[in-house]
């Protein structure tokens, strides 16, 4: 993409929008974009292993894309990549990616550790690069605002990695709240109870007295990134157990709530909670060495909406559960003789309920009432060939920043609530505060020296 093409497109899309776009709550589609002149977006993969590796295989497989840069902290990660694609160039840091492919790149995604993800997203963005960026958007509410507001203002393409968001399944779920199918809505269970979780992901801690040597092919320093300096551990952080540390991941509702969290968010169309709370596991409340340094192995989240059109009254609980935590017995039953979805969202209405199965079809309950209820036909769209699509002038993306950010301020306000357990937190969006000043603090973080973007 020739950078005067680009100035000149960004200025026509910049021009028609007004201030108020970019205040909260945010009202404008980050989405619309900025159309490429080109057949081929040209495309850097910033982290290739694990989600990255997967990643980087959907956008190869888009006919619009040519992947012309990798990166990785890892040099075993970055090795395969470029064995697949042997043209494209490799970088170990980021920052050495962005300066020097400037004018060479048109895209990014982002598929590293939380803790890093502000970081670059945000320097992408004030590069005019579209972002893909995988969920959640950032680590700290404050950083979500931040790069919202950025993308908003620069007029980029943007596509958080929620990719079930483009399925059939959640944009029916979608359709199906919007047209009121099981009436007004009531009360909102989320769920994540997937079996294993807690054993493969969400380590009790604590870290270990002393480290250990990192291995020739890790660039630790890299790895850490804005976060606090620690010593290198095999096998509790890289490559993927670091979401049960606070200083690298948001825990696992942050990490999958995107998920579950994003067909109900559309479809009522919430804006940002009145209120958050939450309920954890004994065990990691009442060990400091635990809940100072790694996440809880369970909790239970509520938030309180404002209620809209929508919704039975003028307030709508939502609720949360994972690890030993589950959704009351009696909404589980309105699945009757099924084993309930272990990762899902039901809907309670005044006509019925609404149960979405993570990465399934919605259902209508009880099913005999709805047995004559028509489906759509709906196309089931790639959720990264959609960004891709639209980066090429495209139609919006489903998970652009404007959409996706406020939801996942509303995530993330619920991993501040579970650092206070038992503790009503009242929450002034417009201000970014809460009631009680102790919860404050955990909205944003210092990063550490010689990695500040932005202010943090």
């Amino acid at each position: 993409m020739a950078k005067s093409n680009k100035l000149v497109t960004r200025r026509k899309f910049l021009g028609s929008i007004s201030a108020a776009a970019v205040a909260t709550p945010f009202i404008m589609n980050s989405a619309v974009g900025l159309a490429s002149p080109k057949n081929k977006l040209k495309h850097a993969c910033i982290g290739v292993g694990g989600m990255g590796w997967h990643d980087l295989q959907n956008f190869k497989e888009h006919q619009g894309v040519e992947i012309v840069a990798l990166c990785d902290v890892d040099a075993k990660n970055l090795q395969r990549a470029s064995e697949l694609l042997p043209n494209a160039r490799t970088y170990t840091d980021w920052r050495e990616l962005l300066e020097k492919e400037h004018d060479l790149i048109d895209s990014v995604n982002i598929t590293v550790p939380d803790h890093n993800h502000f970081a670059i997203a945000y320097r992408a963005i004030q590069n005019g690069k579209h972002v893909y960026c995988q969920k959640p958007m950032c680590h700290d509410v404050a950083e979500v605002r931040k790069l919202t507001e950025a993308s908003i203002k620069a007029g980029v393409v943007t596509q958080l990695g929620t990719q079930h968001a483009s399925g059939k399944g959640d944009r029916l779920a979608v359709q199906w709240i919007k047209e009121g199918a099981i009436g007004k809505v009531k009360h909102v269970y989320l769920c994540s109870n997937r079996p294993a979780a807690i054993e493969r992901y969400r380590l009790p801690g604590p870290r270990p007295a002393q480290g250990e040597e990192v291995p020739s092919h890790l660039n630790w320093d890299l790895w850490i990134g804005t976060a606090p300096m620690r010593p290198y551990a095999a096998d509790i952080y890289h490559p993927a157990i670091w979401r049960a540390w606070q200083d690298f991941g948001t825990g696992w509702s942050g990490d999958i709530g995107c998920h579950i969290f994003d067909a109900v968010w559309k479809g009522l169309g919430l804006k940002a909670p009145m209120s958050v709370s939450a309920k954890v596991q004994k065990s990691w409340r009442e060990s400091s060495e635990r809940n100072s340094d790694t996440w809880p192995q369970g909790d239970h989240i509520t938030w309180m909406f404002s209620g809209n059109e929508l919704t039975e009254s003028d307030v709508l609980p939502v609720e949360w559960y994972d690890g030993e935590f589950y959704p009351p017995w009696e909404i589980q039953a309105l699945y009757s003789g099924k084993p309930y979805p272990a990762e899902s969202a039901m809907l309670i209405g005044t006509e019925g309920a609404l149960l979405i199965p993570h990465t399934d079809m919605p259902v209508l309950l009880p099913e005999k009432k709805y047995i004559d209820y028509k489906a759509p036909e709906l196309d089931d769209p790639n959720h990264y060939h959609h960004f891709v699509d639209a980066c090429l002038g495209g139609e919006k993306t489903e998970s652009h920043f404007a959409q996706s950010g406020p939801m996942t301020e509303a995530i993330l306000l619920g991993t501040v609530a579970i650092r206070l357990p038992d503790t009503l937190l009242e929450w002034d969006a417009v201000k970014m505060r809460f009631s009680d000043r102790r919860a404050n603090k955990y909205l944003h973080r210092e990063y550490r020296k010689g990695w500040k973007v932005a202010g943090f």
